[in-house]
């Protein structure tokens, strides 16, 4: 095949394991066969709509097997595949449109208002409901459409897919993910945790997400195992579908298995199928990895980001309980260090920058060059921005993010630290530590926490709680009780907007 790129893996399994179940969505199933027809079809029907090589496609939608319909009917003709986060804003939605020279979206029908308004201010040209029974609805314009063999040449080094990063800061940056990028980083997958062609793959973290995608969907269908995608993540649903279909592997964020586990079914699910779990987002709690191991369950855990299409870290199986805490050592294409300010790297225990460099790591930012630049040093690794230390057999932690870092005293001042310190009270829920300016100090720290309902707690008991737990210049001074945390779309941290708020009286001298 002159097709070297995700668009041929249709074609591939479709000629290797052409009768073995591919995906199955709420009731439908597709065999690899049937699946790279309905590939075609679309690349057809895309085709016809004007779309070409270098052309963006977006999709806007909870999870369906059409995102992954799209995504390789996209790599079949070249064109540059956009998942777009269906928890934004139409103007959210505009900018990235925009930004990506995005003309045609696909999406679900929950999200017919935001493709009309898009549509109507001239956004866009196009827009697919994927469910819509109309002569212009995905189904029907697929029936209509011939499946013409397809070979387009497409190299490994050519854009897939635009993955737009949070924006936390300021407005998304679109990372540019090549077809090798995402290829290698399922290599690494299937190494790393050890897949095999019986896979039953549940899918309910959100597809617009690489980890959901890259990490668990293009792995699983790549060795040929089977897609089992909900429309989003419910404890009920997942459980029914885990005693339904026999899954085996799942991947989500701690949130989405704690809500299984304090789930009233969790006690008699029959969760014999499990083989593995994989966490990621966030450290899981090892209050949730007791309960998973009380069941015969164990977590595999990572880190990655975006930009690394996303894997970086990983830690496996045999090592989850002895280093639990880490997020494990670099995936096995994948090379990655813990960096001094100069470039050199630090020494066990030693604080310093993450920076990692593979075949993995992104072609850079669309359109944007200058935000590319400054990610790579020098000598062509890649900044990641997140603080970490490695311990002597090479495990990382990461600490925090290294523009969320500040100096009191002349010492840094990690708030993710903090945050777990507060975290360990009965009384808090959840909470967020930033830096403020301090005559004497330079900067000290501001906590908003959120108390749990029915709980209470004073500024001096967490003072307390933190001095007996950390240095004194690490204890947060201000202390402010809150409701909610700002955060965005992806659920991330707004700390800019902590870093403005009004500070109340002070509690702790320092």
């Amino acid at each position: 095949m002159r097709n070297e790129g995700i668009g041929s893996w249709t074609a591939r399994r479709a000629r290797t394991s052409p009768e073995r179940m591919a995906v199955i969505h709420e009731g439908t199933r597709h065999t690899y066969a049937e699946l790279h027809e309905r590939v075609l079809r679309l690349a057809a029907v895309l085709r016809e709509l004007g779309v070409r090589r270098g052309d963006r496609v977006a999709y806007l939608g909870a999870n369906h097997p059409a995102l992954l319909e799209s995504l390789f009917a996209c790599g079949a003709l070249g064109a540059i595949f956009v998942p777009l986060n269906t928890r934004l804003a139409v103007p959210e939605l505009a900018y990235m449109l925009h930004d990506s020279g995005t003309h045609l979206v696909l999406h679900g029908v929950e999200h017919e208002p935001q493709a009309r308004e898009l549509l109507s201010t001239g956004q866009i040209s196009t827009a697919i409901g994927v469910t819509d029974p109309g002569p212009d609805g995905y189904e029907q314009r697929l029936v209509d459409a011939l499946p013409q063999p397809l070979d387009t040449r497409v190299g490994l080094e050519e854009p897939c897919m635009i993955m737009y990063t949070s924006g936390t800061t300021g407005r998304p940056k679109g990372a540019v993910l090549t077809h090798g990028n995402i290829t290698w980083n399922c290599v690494n997958v299937l190494l790393d945790v050890d897949l095999t062609a019986d896979e039953v793959t549940l899918v309910s973290a959100p597809m617009f997400h690489t980890a959901a995608l890259n990490m668990t969907c293009l792995p699983t269908l790549l060795k040929g195992g089977r897609l089992v995608i909900a429309p989003r993540f419910t404890p009920d649903l997942a459980l029914d579908l885990i005693e339904k279909e026999r899954i085996t592997w799942m991947f989500g964020v701690p949130a989405m298995f704690n809500a299984l586990a304090t789930s009233p079914r969790w006690t008699d699910a029959d969760l014999s199928s499990l083989r593995m779990l994989e966490a990621g987002g966030a450290p899981v709690p090892e209050s949730t990895i007791r309960t998973y191991q009380e069941r015969g369950l164990t977590f595999l855990q990572g880190y990655g980001m975006t930009e690394a299409s996303p894997g970086v870290l990983f830690l496996g199986e045999a090592d989850s309980v002895r280093k639990a805490g880490t997020a494990g050592r670099p995936s096995f294409f994948t090379d990655a260090r813990v960096a001094r300010p100069d470039g050199s790297t630090a020494a066990p225990e030693e604080p310093g920058e993450m920076v990692v460099r593979g075949p993995n790591i992104m072609y850079g930012y669309w359109g944007r060059d200058d935000a590319t630049e400054i990610t790579r040093t020098d000598d062509g690794w890649f900044r990641t921005g997140d603080v970490a230390v490695a311990d002597a057999e090479g495990f990382v932690r990461i600490i925090d993010r290294l523009t969320d870092m500040f100096i009191s005293g002349g010492e840094n001042v990690y708030p993710a630290e903090v945050e777990n310190v507060l975290h360990a009270h009965p009384a808090v829920d959840d909470c967020a530590v930033v830096g403020v300016p301090d005559a004497t100090w330079g900067e000290v720290g501001h906590a908003h926490v959120i108390v749990h309902d029915g709980s209470s707690v004073t500024d001096e008991e967490l003072v307390e709680h933190c001095r007996t737990r950390l240095a004194r210049y690490k204890t947060p001074v201000f202390f402010s009780f809150v409701s909610e945390l700002p955060r965005n779309a992806s659920g991330k941290l707004l700390r800019h907007r902590l870093r403005h708020s009004p500070r109340p009286p002070t509690t702790n001298a320092s």
